[in-house]
């Protein structure tokens, strides 16, 4: 799914903490898969965007609950089937993540293709989970390129192993940071004794200003040689009639973390709440025209939290759990996985042109590359 030549953030000689998985991908969480759709085209309309898809547990594992919880920084955006995470504490359909503007029909795709492969639950009720961050810069985000058919394929296509970063899925037309941005991942391993668990991050990242990035704390994103018209150029101001340029750092960023470790859905919970301090580590604050939401979840358990209509009064059931003072080690792989999604986004995506001649242009390797050369 990702051309093996293709650097990531580490083999450019960025220092990052902690062991990764065989990929230091999301799907090196034990039967997580993960899929993608990318559209772009000139005709009818001008098409930089896309969605990506994860199944929590594969194919095999569709309507099984996994244990789960949402965290905020700022709520400038959204993410569907987020009432019923909040009210149960799992879910247990695909989740998507693409543009603003289509969550609509990336909803209907999901509903449509769980229909075809899963029809018991479908003829219930499906909450699918789908996130967005805005395209709007390079893509005609009103034109309805995404369909639920694009939905369907990402879904169809959904797989382990590497998994494709930078323009690719929902993150096709997406920046970060003043440069282009899009899909990062990252996984860590947390062991203890003779057990040992695996943390994967996905995100798609589309939030930033160029003043604010740094990467291992060299204020990489002021000194760049590479030009930020989305920041300098009157592009918003002309064509939303408003008296102000785009504000510098809005966007949004949709992280989702997957474990095996058996958590319950307040630690989910808990480890979503970890994910702005990797986003920190690379210096954003998080704006106010953002939308930073994250998920959180767990494949352990498999067949516990169900909710089914007819259970028996008195139904128990039992779990095993992490213990909370167990807990850090989990912390510590999300913040670590979460900054380096984030770097791999940067490092994979590739200059593109979009809409009325707007382009967004990758962080040049080089300048990396100098900044840890010792």
């Amino acid at each position: 799914m990702t051309d093996p030549a293709s650097p990531r953030a580490r083999d450019l000689g960025v220092p990052l903490d902690g062991v990764t998985g065989r990929w230091n991908a999301i799907t090196d969480v034990p039967g997580l898969e993960v899929g993608f759709e990318t559209i772009v085209h000139d005709e009818p309309s001008v098409a930089r965007t896309g969605v990506t898809a994860i199944l929590p547990r594969g194919r095999s594992g569709l309507g099984v609950p996994c244990a789960a919880g949402v965290a905020v920084l700022n709520g400038n955006g959204e993410l569907t089937g987020r009432s019923w995470i909040d009210e149960a504490g799992q879910f247990q359909t695909p989740l998507a993540i693409t543009n603003s503007h289509a969550v609509g029909s990336v909803h209907r795709g999901i509903d449509r293709w769980l229909a075809a492969h899963d029809p018991g639950a479908a003829a219930q009720w499906m909450l699918p989970v789908v996130g967005e961050t805005w395209d709007g810069y390079l893509n005609e985000i009103n034109a309805e390129a995404v369909t639920p058919e694009h939905a369907m394929r990402a879904l169809d296509s959904a797989a382990s192993g590497p998994v494709a970063e930078g323009n690719v899925g929902g993150g096709t037309g997406m920046n970060c940071y003043g440069f282009k941005g899009g899909t990062g991942t990252a996984s860590r391993i947390v062991g203890a004794g003779d057990r040992s668990w695996t943390v994967g991050v996905l995100l798609q990242a589309n939030f930033g200003s160029r003043a604010e990035l740094r990467v291992d704390g060299h204020r990489l994103g002021r000194g760049s040689a590479a030009a930020c018209p989305i920041e300098t150029t009157d592009w918003f101001a002309h064509e939303t009639g408003e008296a102000a340029g785009a504000t510098p750092g809005a966007g949004s960023v949709i992280v989702v973390v997957a474990t095996d470790a058996p958590l319950l859905p307040d630690q989910c919970r808990a480890l979503a709440r970890r994910v702005p301090l990797g986003l920190a580590r690379t210096g954003t604050t998080g704006s106010h025209f953002s939308g930073d939401i994250f998920l959180a979840f767990s494949t352990a358990n498999a067949g516990a939290l169900r909710s089914r209509m007819g259970t028996p009064a008195a139904t128990t059931e039992q779990l095993e759990v992490l213990a909370w003072g167990a807990i850090d080690a989990l912390y510590s792989a999300v913040v670590e996985a979460t900054e380096e999604a984030v770097l791999n986004a940067l490092v994979a995506a590739r200059d593109i042109e979009g809409r009325n001649g707007h382009a967004s242009f990758a962080i040049p390797h080089e300048e990396i590359r100098a900044a840890f050369d010792h």
